[in-house]
């Protein structure tokens, strides 16, 4: 049985690169080179067909570890939850006090790059406090 090495996690949006530029401010991701033969990803762009332009955008982690990120635009707006979000693991290790000055440190970076707060869920008897986010598109995630 062959295992799985590697995912790639992939975000259906109205604007790839805005929202791929905003998970590497996130994440620390990095986008990976242009083309072969082309100097940027703006030149690469231009050589498009309109209808092609900003219909997807990558970013990945600059050590290889973490999950390539893939942005593909779709015609319809997000109307409802997501099914699958992310957990940006700020808090790993924390508890009580420190952990909630971790999320809400967090919480105060990302707002300026357009996150939105949601609500604070305190700990309980079986989890760990979490933040839920949304980014800049409404999908949610969780600073935990």
């Amino acid at each position: 049985m062959t295992s799985i090495r590697q995912v790639q996690i992939t975000f259906d949006c109205a604007s790839p690169t805005r929202v791929a530029h905003f998970w590497c401010e996130v994440l620390g991701y990095v986008v990976p080179p242009p083309p072969e033969g082309f100097a940027s990803w703006d030149d690469y762009t231009l050589s498009l067909p309109q209808e092609k332009r900003d219909a997807g955008f990558v970013c990945q982690d600059p050590t290889g570890v973490g999950p390539r990120m893939y942005f593909q635009r779709v015609p319809e707006a997000k109307v409802v939850k997501n099914r699958v979000h992310l957990c940006v693991r700020v808090g790993t290790g924390l508890v009580g006090e420190e952990r909630l000055a971790a999320l809400e440190a967090e919480c105060a970076r990302l707002l300026p790059l357009g996150a939105k707060r949601v609500r604070l869920l305190l700990a309980d008897e079986e989890n760990e406090s979490c933040l839920v986010m949304q980014d800049i598109e409404g999908n949610e995630f969780c600073l935990d």
